[in-house]
């Protein structure tokens, strides 16, 4: 792989407009697991995806009280940023990285130093929560405090609806505007790494195909093959904080 690698990053260092294309593999290694591998959150706990699921969560105050201690308990609050989402970060700092479309919900992207702007969050994010009913937007921290404080299933504040994070649920309808911003992302750039993603969740992971079809070289690196494995112009097969720091000209 190596001779692979070192020609991918040649591609980088030559591009002008790089796209990151981001999914769990890429903050496994900041102590996030991914949903559906061996130790993916689903796997160990699959009342956590009927959770995860719009019409259970709205319908049942058995699954929001679960959802909500879950929430407390989540890995994401002391996670950091890692080598993988550092060199994203090195990019965008040379003024190549133009965009990441993420279909993480962890915020680590920004919480590394991308700025936020440019960080496009295909299935929302679970630094913030909003209510069903009025759309009222907060920080999450907000409603953990009222949990915390002994609040089992937390109403909003203003209208006294069903508060969930502000992630894109199972049954929940994307937010088009996002999804248009990632695709012409993926049509301006020269270079698409895809990074920690299956590839198999869409619309999401047409990204892929749009990028290439619009001319620009793609670089899938993940831990195992991928759904879109035949689009790639490189593929790297390994440890994503290995391999994005030598593929973004990253030294220790």
């Amino acid at each position: 792989m190596a001779a692979e690698l070192d020609i991918a990053a040649g591609w980088v260092r030559e591009a002008e407009r790089v796209v990151a294309f981001t999914g769990a593999g890429i903050s496994t290694d900041s102590g996030i697991p991914d949903f559906r591998g061996p130790n993916g959150v689903w796997t160990k706990n699959p009342a956590a995806e009927k959770a995860a699921t719009l019409q259970h969560y709205l319908a049942d105050p058995e699954v929001r009280r679960a959802a909500w201690q879950n929430r407390l308990r989540s890995s994401t609050w002391s996670a950091e940023p890692n080598l993988g989402h550092r060199a994203l970060v090195e990019l965008e700092r040379q003024g190549r990285l133009m965009a990441v479309v993420t279909q993480n919900v962890d915020g680590l992207h920004q919480a590394a130093g991308h700025d936020p702007a440019n960080v496009i969050e295909v299935h929302g994010t679970m630094r913030y929560t909003r209510c069903w009913g009025c759309n009222d937007r907060r920080p999450m921290e907000d409603l953990l405090e009222r949990v915390r404080a002994g609040e089992d299933d937390p109403s909003c504040d203003r209208c006294g609806g069903i508060v969930k994070s502000d992630t894109i649920s199972f049954g929940q309808n994307l937010v088009p505007e996002v999804i248009e911003a990632a695709m012409v992302a993926a049509e301006r750039c020269d270079v698409l790494i895809a990074a920690g993603s299956s590839l198999s969740v869409f619309p999401a992971a047409n990204v892929v195909p749009r990028a290439k079809s619009a001319g620009a070289r793609v670089i899938i690196v993940n831990g195992q093959p991928t759904n879109m494995d035949r689009f790639a112009d490189a593929l790297l097969i390994g440890q994503l904080g290995d391999i994005l720091p030598a593929l973004c000209g990253v030294t220790a």
